[in-house]
């Protein structure tokens, strides 16, 4: 669903095409006089960190300034939700990512694609395709998650939380 939402940003933020580089695809464009990068990494997803650090040695950046954007099981689906920091709340990606950066002070954007019941063991729930309306859920909401991006990039993580949390 991150990937799905990091494509949508860059075609409604009209930035280039995506192109490869340290183990991540990459699209670029500014937004608000900032330069931005919308990165979707492309190792395995419990790698996401490898790939965050390799893209970090090519081209550093203030992690501060970065936004994650994935999917969570524990929202339904449809929902979304902003946090400044906090733990991995079991996500695989995000645990690598979290390491990779040596702590938790990372904004993120959860997009939730739980279902009505969301098996203990989540490999094939999460590898297989969306009910329908689930997926629909999930993408009607990709409008409000594109202003929540905007205020975050204009305005910082805590006024994004306070506008979309509900």
């Amino acid at each position: 669903m991150g990937f799905w939402f990091i494509d949508y940003l860059a075609h409604e933020l009209e930035f280039g095409d995506f192109a490869r580089e340290a183990s991540c695809l990459i699209s670029e464009g500014s937004f608000l006089d900032k330069s931005i990068a919308l990165v979707k990494p492309v190792l395995y997803m419990n790698r996401s960190g490898q790939a965050l650090s390799m893209f970090w040695r090519v081209r550093p950046f203030n992690p501060a300034n970065m936004l994650i954007c994935y999917d969570d099981v524990a929202l339904p689906a449809g929902k979304i939700r902003l946090r400044a920091r906090g733990s991995a709340g079991g996500h695989k990606g995000m645990i690598s990512v979290l390491e990779a950066l040596g702590g938790d002070a990372c904004a993120r954007l959860r997009f939730g694609v739980g279902g009505e019941q969301v098996p203990e063991e989540l490999t094939d729930y999460v590898l297989s395709p969306f009910e329908q309306a689930e997926e629909e859920a999930v993408l009607d909401r990709f409008p409000e998650a594109l202003e929540a991006v905007k205020v975050f990039l204009g305005e910082g993580i805590d006024q994004a939380m306070n506008r979309f949390n509900p």
